[in-house]
């Protein structure tokens, strides 16, 4: 009983605060009279019987292939909070990222695998894996970015991006399929291709996979339903809720840079704005022995 008034009483509370008309909205006025949101539902959510990862058909006659699809789609629609940042963020990030992928022949789809690999942010994965394409270093150089404690390339979306296209291209010419590319991605090369020898098999959804990498691809594909088609899974918002990309300009830099917190008030910016726009800088300062030229971005 305590409880339930406790309930109530916050519920009423929060009415008092917001100014909200329950008595407009039966469902409300229900919950309140009862004392506690007793009618709060969760709804399965259909699988449509025509899902693709870029032009390749997903299997979901295959009872494990739907439950997996099915597991990512729930996870990823009432994980709401996440949902609605990953919108947010998509129409920040995917405007940059998409050109690159249609540059290098990659499918658009693929800018969802940023989105599962990171939620379009520049985290650090417990192994090292760094930036919205989770790159690790070794890799990182394989593809032509520099790593190192003053510029770490990792955390430049732009070259990460293009480090992504080439090593998906790669994939893809191996395979001869986006979806093995893609799996390849999470698992590695090596991996994915001595399982398909020894699996005796050659695509994606006929390979027993770690959780990890039978879980990847549909996430993928997932959030690519759910980001594309947003309002048929209940998120609501308006194009003003979404965020916007920094207006910038490129500066040349060719040479040292003693302090980076100097350079901003030279561009009359804050250094946290000079960050802000170019992660890739990991210090203060640019020794810049070999007099190579960087672009810095000046926030308008």
């Amino acid at each position: 009983m305590l409880k339930k008034l406790l309930i109530y009483s916050l519920i009423l509370f929060l009415i008092g605060i917001l100014g909200y008309n329950f008595k407009a909205d039966p469902y409300t006025a229900k919950a309140v009279k009862n004392g506690f949101l007793n009618d709060y539902r969760v709804y399965a959510l259909p699988i449509p019987d025509s899902l693709y990862l870029v032009n390749e058909r997903v299997p979901v006659e295959q009872k494990d292939v739907k439950e997996r699809i099915d597991r990512e789609l729930l996870v990823n629609t009432y994980w709401q909070s996440n949902g609605l940042l990953l919108l947010k963020r998509k129409n920040k990030f995917f405007p940059v990222i998409k050109p690159i992928l249609k540059r290098y022949n990659v499918p658009e789809d693929f800018a969802y695998l940023a989105v599962a690999e990171s939620g379009l942010q520049n985290v650090t994965s417990p192994a090292g894996a760094k930036g919205f394409w989770q790159i690790m270093k070794t890799t990182a150089r394989e593809y032509g970015l520099e790593v190192n404690k003053e510029v770490d390339e990792r955390y430049n979306l732009e070259k990460a991006t293009e480090a992504a296209c080439k090593y998906l291209l790669k994939a893809k010419n191996k395979y001869g399929s986006w979806t093995l590319a893609a799996a390849s991605y999470n698992a590695g090369m090596n991996k994915i291709t001595k399982e398909l020898d020894k699996q005796k098999v050659n695509n994606y959804y006929d390979l027993l996979l770690t959780d990890e990498t039978s879980r990847y691809v549909p996430r993928i594909i997932a959030l690519k339903h759910i980001l594309e088609h947003p309002k048929d899974f209940g998120f609501v918002f308006s194009d003003a809720d979404l965020y916007t990309p920094y207006e910038y300009y490129e500066v040349v830099v060719d040479s040292s840079v003693t302090d980076w917190a100097d350079f901003a008030q030279k561009m009359n910016i804050t250094y946290k704005e000079l960050k802000l726009l170019n992660p890739w800088l990991r210090s203060n300062q640019l020794t810049n022995k070999q007099k190579k030229t960087y672009y810095i971005k000046i926030k308008k």
